[in-house]
């Protein structure tokens, strides 16, 4: 099922956070969700937090190291590391230089960050909510939606119950503060939504599975959309001029699995799927453009 209702769904959102199991192309839906979304006129902000950076080769601009850099005129990208993020809520609450200096030395304040659950992955949500309700820098405007390019599904649903399960734990100060609006914004279905990326392999549709069910079962929500990335192109009825051709071979080969795959995804998630090609491209703007045409005519946006 790929309908208008699907793209008019991630139009009208807030916050998407794009998952996906390692390998399958997350940051590039990212990208394209991101391209998708500022062309058709939304102030869009992508935001990352893996280390390794891998959003501004797609997007060919320079890294973030932390702000935020101009895409395209209504398309930005930022890199944020949740330690950071925190650190800069100490110093946003007690403001004092020598105090913030040494809370920030502590040792408690350290292994507290580091070892608490869920306080790092509530901590990204709440800068972008934050970003949302227009705490950014100056002169930048204020997005009218984020993508978040998450961990993989593996921990996706940990990090979509991390800021309620803070909030549980700590009721009061600035961060039991935070976690409790961060969780009340992500449990809004009308704000915030999960796009989730897969293959037409085993592994990762098997993955994807586990994913939905874990969503539905402690999160009791649906991902928005379901993409199948990189997925070979249909075999031609007609005969290659060569029967023996081990290319050709290899076409049917992985065509299969990826079919018998798709059907197994079919049989146990009923929500809406798009499927995107196999592209002989680098990593890159081309690939972005090329898949986000792809994309918007999935989701019935036209051509």
């Amino acid at each position: 099922m790929r309908t208008n209702t699907t793209l008019t769904r991630l139009l009208g959102l807030e916050l998407i956070v794009v998952t996906g199991k390692g390998g399958v192309g997350k940051s590039s839906i990212s990208a394209v969700l991101g391209r998708l979304l500022s062309d058709a006129g939304r102030q869009t902000l992508l935001v990352e937090v893996d280390p390794r950076e891998n959003l501004h080769h797609l997007l060919d601009v320079p890294p973030s190291g932390g702000k935020m850099v101009e895409v395209a005129p209504r398309l930005r990208v930022q890199h944020l590391l949740p330690r950071t993020i925190l650190d800069d809520l100490v110093r946003e609450k007690l403001k004092v230089g020598p105090l913030v200096k040494r809370v920030l030395a502590s040792p408690i304040h350290q292994h507290f960050t580091e070892a608490a659950p869920g306080l790092k992955e509530a901590a990204v949500f709440g800068r972008c909510l934050r970003l949302l309700e227009g705490h950014g820098p100056r002169g930048v405007p204020k997005p009218d939606v984020v993508i978040l390019d998450a961990p993989a599904t593996g921990h996706g649903a940990s990090w979509l119950g991390a800021a309620q399960l803070v909030s549980d734990v700590i009721s009061s100060g600035p961060i039991g503060h935070m976690a409790s609006l961060v969780a009340e914004f992500l449990a809004d279905p009308d704000r915030s939504g999960v796009v989730v990326v897969t293959t037409g392999e085993e592994m990762p549709v098997q993955e994807t599975l586990e994913f939905l069910e874990k969503m539905e079962t402690r999160l009791h929500r649906r991902p928005e959309l379901v993409i199948a990335n990189a997925l070979y192109p249909e075999v031609p009825e007609e005969a290659p001029e060569d029967p023996e051709d081990p290319l050709f071979d290899l076409w049917v080969h992985r065509r299969a699995i990826n079919e018998e795959e798709l059907d197994r995804l079919a049989r146990e998630w009923d929500g809406p799927v798009a499927h995107l090609p196999l592209l002989p491209l680098d990593p890159g703007p081309a690939l972005v453009g090329r898949l986000g045409r792809r994309l918007k005519t999935e989701l019935g946006g036209g051509a």
